[in-house]
């Protein structure tokens, strides 16, 4: 049995945890605002862009007489032979089982397609480092084009599942320019038909308690503004308590800023039914426009994505400091106990002691 100076130190350290989770509980709510904010001031560009698309389908002739189909590379579809899947985990950990679920759906996706060669693109450091045990990394041989630049080209395949390609720290900062690289990446692969369909694994999120882990479908495009989701995981009812519970004590509203003003405004832009005079011809803006708009999807993933990570590292840090506590009850009790029984055998010596004499 321990003593009461064991017990002592054993409640100063947890005391001790306690603080530091306590304290990572406020940072992640103080970033999880931020982000919050962000993925909300995001959504009117994406629907803007959205609608200018919508406008431009309906005013020019992109439509391909005999398929009905949009005559674009981005809208071509192909039996999906080879797959590029972007992961979008977090860079840091203490978020609970948030890059946990990420990598089981993301295994779960890729069991579901043995047949099929995938490429994987990893967002954050946790994800790639789970991937990179368990999948091999292709490699690329540095050569040169035919106008003498330099350039790489890929490695023979390791495997049907590679990784392609990793993008830690993105998620830290998020800049645009890094997003639109993988954007332009992504859509010069599926226009060269080095794969067949782009796919996204991320935590969307709409509120603290109302987040859930989708896979969406990038390319290729079937309707403008159309989510194509593949696959979800809901959370459960104790999830979204429990989640509640940590925004409720931490200061942070659960329900979402009411953005509704914004993106009807944003809908109707270049909606209405009227003959817009474009300066460039209508076909070149709609081209120039679509890996914009991949862009966006792309960005609103990774907004969404970094506002749950701080929601689940904040719910994660309150648990810690809930089960910080009743620990320390426990130890605290225990404590007592002992020191109550060491103090009721001294007397009792003292008390035999004295009647022998």
């Amino acid at each position: 049995m321990a003593n009461v100076l064991d017990l002592r130190r054993r409640i100063r350290s947890v005391k001790n945890t306690r603080q530091i989770t306590k304290a990572m509980k406020m940072v992640s709510a103080a970033k999880l605002r931020r982000s919050q904010e962000r993925a909300l001031a995001a959504r009117p560009y994406a629907r803007m862009i959205t609608s200018v698309l919508e406008s431009l389908v309906r005013r020019v002739d992109l439509f391909d007489e005999k398929t009905g189909n949009l005559v674009h590379p981005l809208f071509i579809t192909r039996p999906e032979k080879r797959i590029l899947l972007v992961v979008i985990s977090g860079d840091k950990g203490f978020a609970g089982a948030f890059n946990a679920n990420i990598l089981k759906t993301t295994y779960r996706f890729i069991q579901g397609n043995p047949d099929k060669e995938i490429d994987i693109e990893a967002v954050g450091r946790k994800g790639r480092d789970q991937l990179r045990r368990r999948y091999p990394v292709a490699s690329y041989v540095d050569q040169s084009n035919q106008e003498g630049r330099p350039t790489q080209w890929r490695d023979a395949r390791k495997g049907p599942v590679e990784i392609s390609g990793d993008h830690p720290g993105l998620l830290v900062n998020l800049e645009t320019s890094r997003v639109e690289d993988l954007a332009h990446s992504i859509i010069a692969r599926y226009v060269h038909e080095e794969i067949d369909a782009a796919y996204i694994v991320y935590n969307e999120f709409k509120s603290v308690i109302a987040q859930r882990l989708v896979i969406e479908k990038l390319l290729p495009l079937i309707e403008v503004g159309k989510q194509q989701i593949a696959g979800a995981v809901e959370p459960t009812e104790e999830e979204k308590e429990r989640r509640a519970e940590a925004a409720l004590s931490a200061g942070i509203e659960i329900e979402p800023a009411d953005t509704t003003e914004a993106e009807e405004e944003a809908e109707k832009f270049g909606t209405a039914n009227v003959d817009y005079i474009y300066e460039q011809p209508p076909e070149e803006l709609f081209a120039g426009l679509l890996p914009q708009y991949i862009f966006a999807m792309l960005y609103h993933a990774m907004t969404e994505s970094v506002a749950a990570e701080h929601a689940a590292r904040m719910t994660a840090m309150d648990s810690a400091t809930n089960n910080a506590s009743d620990m320390i009850d426990d130890l605290t009790l225990h404590m007592n106990r002992v020191r109550q029984a060491a103090i009721t055998k001294e007397i009792i010596e003292i008390v035999s002691g004295a009647a022998a004499l």
